[in-house]
């Protein structure tokens, strides 16, 4: 990736995610079908969500469409109009200075800081609702630390020696990969991308081009989310590039948001108010 790609990153916005995978194996152990993972949303153009509920799609903030956008979504291959996105108060956009900075000094540690103050979540509301596809409920406890988790996306590909590849699409096939969560505070969780020695059979980390896919684990038998991708810490040697072993990768963590999140649908839903999920008025 070259530094310009990476600052535009940093800016609009920065660390779009997709799925970055092993140098010692071979790329379609990774890639899936659509029908494995149905309940992922693809934004306009790029990015990701997912559908938490039959009108309702959680993603980051920053990979959310735009207010007054005629916006359409795609769940499943069909596409959604969206009546409306709903931003977290706490999600602070960030200033284009802070990108330029990095580029000039070869330094986003003030990217960082700045990232890992604000509150990158949205929802979106659909029109219609999604029928046949089973939403993904919300994780609701908070021992994610240990964790292993899977994560899914259409975006950029590399490995993790070469780093993600300049040219790959950041709209293509389906890839996962699974990570164990290493670190959480109150608004991320994280994990590592490990070497072959340390890492897991089908390690990955997110590269460019769907931000708020989903990071999930199983639990009674379904899926549980428990972040969407944000952003990035690259490694010394690679400090304005991504893909490598050794990144961090930082996802909203949902378990801190499920208050707000069911609090903006049960507004919008009225007497019939929704969990992620489940319902709160059976």
């Amino acid at each position: 990736m070259n530094r310009g790609l990476l600052v535009a990153l940093f800016i609009l916005p920065f660390a779009a995610n997709a799925v970055v995978i092993r140098s010692d194996v071979d790329d379609s152990k990774y890639r899936i079908a659509q029908s494995e993972f149905p309940a992922l949303a693809d934004m306009p153009g790029e990015g990701h969500g997912v559908l938490i509920a039959r009108k309702w799609v959680v993603t980051a903030a920053h990979a959310a469409p735009m207010e007054g956008m005629d916006a359409e979504i795609s769940v499943n291959g069909k596409g959604y109009k969206v009546a409306r996105v709903i931003v977290h108060p706490g999600y602070k956009r960030m200033p284009d200075a802070l990108g330029q900075e990095a580029l000039k000094t070869g330094d986003p540690s003030r990217i960082h800081a700045f990232l890992a103050g604000s509150d990158d979540m949205a929802l979106i509301e659909l029109e219609t609702p999604v029928e046949q596809i089973t939403p993904v409920a919300l994780y609701r406890g908070s021992d994610e630390v240990t964790e292993v988790a899977m994560f899914v996306g259409k975006g950029a590909t590399g490995n993790g020696i070469e780093g993600q590849s300049p040219n790959a699409p950041h709209r293509g096939v389906m890839r996962r990969a699974y990570n164990s969560i290493t670190g959480a505070d109150d608004r991320y969780v994280w994990y590592r991308f490990d070497p072959p020695a340390q890492g897991l059979p089908l390690e990955g980390v997110l590269g460019s081009g769907d931000s708020g896919g989903p990071l999930v684990v199983h639990r009674q038998g379904a899926w549980q989310l428990i972040g969407l991708g944000s952003w990035i810490t690259a490694v010394p040697e690679h400090a304005l590039e991504a893909g490598f072993y050794g990144q961090m990768v930082y996802n909203v963590r949902i378990s801190r948001y499920v208050t707000w999140i069911d609090g903006v649908m049960c507004a919008a839903d009225g007497g019939s108010c929704t969990k992620a999920g489940q319902p709160l008025n059976p």
